[in-house]
């Protein structure tokens, strides 16, 4: 630990801390985000947005009687303070680590996690569906969500607010605004504000005066509802949310607890009132150690020295797939002025900011809304533009009906960079791109690629950008890249051609996308076990390689198929095109591989690729347990 801690040391759950005084708060707070920062420095992971909502966090545990009040942090990438409070600090230097504590909130990790979260935007969904089945029986207890600033760019914000408003029922949704977009100014008068415009005396007058507008003449009510507009909107700010059917409290000064404290009691004892949004300005990163700090860069860290707060990050020992990416979407661009970027509030994460830095006017960040991002793409597609939706695999689900509808069944010219595809490590299930082949290979008037290496990437996207009349994908994973030799620029691939790496006689690997390096060690082994070993890279996961695939299943025993994908990906449609074919009887005994049918715990990238079974060493079992039945099946017949 970076220091004494007295008062959080004294907490160990949220009844802990509502024992002490308002005036020891501060305190804690400040023991609260040290604490952060110390944990942070052993761990890395998620940090500025935690440190912003120290003195919040401290204040709604505070106020609200947790876990029986329900609090739902929307993303949770801001839980940590959260976690260290409920129960979980002796554990939090093991977060996002093989075995530990996972980096959002899981339902399955402690009581005080009503929902898991680690998608922007769907708290304030799941908060009215509990809202509901509380009024449903009877119950009296709060519901609380915690809306980040740019979770609010998202539409589902929007549908569960207009639900909310329709339904009345009593719900709480703070929006934690770190970037001051919405906010005036925050100082003592607005606090003060915040403070009247929760308390009961206010809301009773407040009531009166639209009680006996309702008896005065039509024009003096008119008059009287200007008047009252003008003052919430210069005020307050809070007139789109009161349209949507929230009384709206703010803006609050998030770093304030003694003014937190109050507005929050007053809106937890507010009865009377339907649903409630609670503005909350903060800073992201507050207290943070470092000199003038990247909001992005700094939203996540790797570990650092708690005394230098120099980042231990080893050296890359090769590029990124995402930097190669970029690199190659820029080689394309300069040739081509039609080529446009679109990212969904991911610019560095997709390797879209280095897009922008050389061409800004054909860039487009449209925030945490993947939705509109497709669909938004497809009509640049329509005007003969060549759009690239950077977007990540576990992303892009969000936006599958636009897929479908807007861009598939048009046969539009989108072209789909498919980042973080496969086992992404620390960030866990929910963010792993487990599922993208599945469904995007089902769709009519696709083109899916897989990148094994770096090089391979650079011309997928070289071939993206020649398919002119279908949408089309190229999927690559998280990290580091393979050392390929890298080409000075992509060079278009025939369509649906896949290509022969090593060549053998008795087993044949054919695999799709970056597990390649491991089905060459697996070969290696093989071949020592004196199994002569074919090894190919599909490259296309649709319109598959028939030739080849008919070509490996005849020529050898075995043949196993590997993808960084579920099930109904890739094997199965090489399954489903081998059928067809009659080869299954006729040709190698098939075994494919993808994910189980289970989402993989958190850990290393490579640790998640051992529980799902992809590594080299899995490959030659299943080449020997084909082996075995392919032996069992000559032996009884």
């Amino acid at each position: 630990m970076s220091g004494s801690t007295p008062l959080l040391d004294q907490v160990k759950v949220p009844e802990d801390l509502r024992k002490l005084a308002p005036k020891k708060l501060r305190q804690l707070s400040d023991e609260l985000r040290e604490e952060t920062i110390s944990a942070a420095a052993e761990t890395g992971g998620h940090f500025g947005a935690g440190l912003g909502v120290v003195e919040l966090t401290v204040a709604l545990h505070y106020v609200f009687d947790t876990p029986r009040d329900r609090l739902i942090w929307d993303v949770s990438h801001q839980a940590y303070p959260h976690k260290i409070l409920t129960g979980r600090r002796d554990k939090i230097r093991s977060i996002r680590q093989k075995d530990g504590l996972y980096g959002f909130t899981k339902r399955t990790e402690s009581e005080y996690d009503p929902f898991g979260t680690a998608h922007s935007s769907t708290s304030i969904s799941a908060g009215l569906g509990m809202a509901m089945a509380r009024d449903l029986d009877g119950d009296d207890n709060n519901v609380v969500c915690v809306m980040g600033d740019g979770a609010m760019s998202a539409g589902l914000a929007y549908e569960a607010m207009n639900n909310a408003g329709a339904l009345n029922s009593r719900l709480v949704v703070i929006l934690n605004d770190n970037q001051m977009s919405i906010a005036p100014a925050v100082g003592a008068l607005s606090n003060y504000l915040s403070w009247l415009t929760s308390s009961r005396p206010f809301l009773s007058l407040r009531d009166i005066g639209k009680h006996l507008a309702e008896r005065f003449p039509r024009y003096i009510q008119e008059t009287a509802e200007r008047a009252d507009e003008f003052a919430r909107t210069m005020l307050f700010g809070g007139t789109l949310f009161e349209e949507l059917g929230f009384y709206y409290v703010g803006p609050v000064d998030g770093h304030n607890i003694d003014s937190l404290v109050p507005i929050l009691e007053n809106v937890r004892d507010a009865d009377s009132l339907g649903p409630i949004l609670v503005h909350v300005v903060t800073e992201k990163g507050k207290g943070h150690p470092f000199e003038n700090p990247n909001n992005e860069k700094y939203h996540a860290v790797a570990k650092f020295d708690s005394e230098s707060y120099e980042f231990k990050k080893a050296a890359a020992n090769a590029p990124s797939y995402t930097s190669i990416f970029a690199r190659a979407l820029i080689k394309e661009a300069e040739k081509d002025e039609k080529i446009v970027a679109i990212t969904a509030a991911m610019p560095s994460g997709t390797g879209v900011d280095k897009f922008t830095d050389e061409f800004p006017d054909r860039s487009f960040d449209v925030g945490i809304a993947e939705q509109h991002a497709v669909t938004f793409a497809a009509g640049l597609a329509t005007e003969g533009y060549k759009p690239f939706a950077a977007i990540y695999s576990t992303f892009l689900q969000r936006a599958y009906d636009q897929v479908v509808h807007d861009v598939a069944l048009q046969s539009l010219p989108v072209r789909f960079a498919i980042d973080r595809a496969g086992l992404v490590g620390n960030d866990g299930a929910t963010h792993a791109g487990s599922f993208d082949l599945t469904y995007l290979c089902c769709l009519p008037n696709m083109v899916v690629m897989a990148a094994a290496d770096e090089a391979d990437l650079m011309h997928m996207v070289a071939t993206c950008v020649s398919i002119d009349d279908k949408p089309s994908a190229v999927r690559f994973p998280r990290g580091e890249g393979s050392g390929a030799e890298l080409p000075d620029e992509g060079v278009p691939l025939e369509i649906g051609k896949g290509r022969i790496v090593r060549e053998g006689s008795k087993i044949a690997i054919l695999s799709l996308g970056a597990r390649l390096q491991e089905c060459l060690k697996a070969a290696d082994e093989l071949q020592a076990s004196g199994l002569s070993t074919t090894v190919a890279d599909a490259r296309f996961a649709k319109p598959l390689d028939e030739d080849l695939i008919t070509k490996l299943s005849r020529g050898h025993e075995v043949l196993i198929t590997i993808e960084e994908g579920a099930i109904g990906g890739f094997g199965s449609h090489v399954l489903n095109f081998l059928a067809k074919s009659n080869l299954l009887d006729t040709g190698a005994r098939v075994r494919p591989m993808s994910f189980p049918d289970e989402f993989v715990a958190h850990g290393g990238q490579d640790e998640q690729y051992e529980d799902a079974g992809m590594m080299a060493a899995d490959i030659v079992k299943e080449v020997f347990a084909a082996l075995d039945d392919t032996a069992s099946a000559k032996a009884k017949a």
